[in-house]
């Protein structure tokens, strides 16, 4: 036991220590996505060492190098929970608030029908796929009379977009703002003739190997679009698939540059991850 608690402590100093590089590596960046994960287990860990180890030099060492790993990742994940003050209050009337339902559909699945019963459950009044080809509109065409107006960006390499919406989408196009074949659309939501809502929907390539070396094109892309907010008069809304954590640096860079505010602080974690992989999703 002592062995699998010296491996399961060398494991989490090197996933918590090396996101501190900031290096643009999938390998690196990608250690920034499972903070809650890594609480887990970290303080299950702690637990074994507490119980099997006998808390004396180098083994007391651990324990503290334990402790201090789970506060670190405490830090950054707190914020993402009920525990924290909400950053967006929630509305009082429903006289001027409005409901979307973002969906990373993942292109190679077929059940369509799940998500048509739940846009017309919830009546959203905008929808966001990301991952929908050909196939898939063909399928969502079917909310049209429900969600009138639409931007529409079908492509076969996961990367395909749309939006539905109930209002109408003004100077609304379909961009590849750092690469070719990866779209964003940006559109200007205009509610009523004195409400006009800015949007901008993303899905940038993550650092992984399957796909980007680095992260240098995700972060771009953010960075790109959060200037573009800056002096954005009207009122902004950015979603989507952010291939991000919540509490990366990069999301952390991105709202300071915008200066927008995350809904998801004092809420929860909301997403949009492989929800048939459950250690991730």
């Amino acid at each position: 036991m002592t062995w699998v608690i010296v491996a399961l402590c060398g494991f989490i100093l090197l996933a918590t220590l090396l996101p501190l590089a900031k290096h643009p590596h999938w390998s690196v960046r990608a250690m920034e996505f499972p903070r809650l994960q890594l609480a887990v287990i970290t303080a299950f860990t702690l637990l074994l060492s507490i119980f099997y180890l006998n808390l004396q030099s180098v083994a007391a060492l651990a324990a503290i190098s334990l402790l201090g790993c789970l506060s670190f990742q405490l830090w950054w994940i707190l914020p993402y929970t009920p525990l924290w003050p909400v950053k967006v209050k929630k509305a009082t009337t429903n006289a001027d608030t409005i409901s979307l339902i973002t969906a990373n559909v993942l292109q190679t699945n077929r059940q369509f029908n799940l998500l048509m019963e739940q846009v017309r459950v919830h009546q959203p009044d905008i929808l966001v796929t990301l991952e929908s080809d050909e196939i898939w509109e063909q399928q969502l065409d079917s909310l049209l009379d429900i969600l009138p107006y639409s931007v529409k960006c079908p492509q076969s390499n996961l990367y395909g977009m749309h939006v539905y919406s109930r209002y109408p989408l003004d100077e609304a196009k379909c961009e590849y703002i750092v690469e070719e074949g990866v779209p964003s659309i940006h559109a200007k939501l205009r509610i009523a003739p004195h409400i006009v809502i800015q949007t901008h929907f993303l899905h940038p390539a993550p650092p992984s190997p399957t796909e980007n070396e680095t992260a240098i094109a995700r972060d771009a892309e953010l960075v790109v679009v959060a200037k573009r907010v800056i002096n954005e008069p009207l009122p902004t809304i950015v979603t989507g698939d952010l291939n991000n954590a919540a509490w990366s640096s990069t999301t952390r860079l991105f709202r300071k540059i915008s200066g927008l505010l995350d809904p998801r602080v004092g809420r929860g974690m909301f997403n949009t991850f492989h929800t048939q992989y459950p250690f991730a999703r």
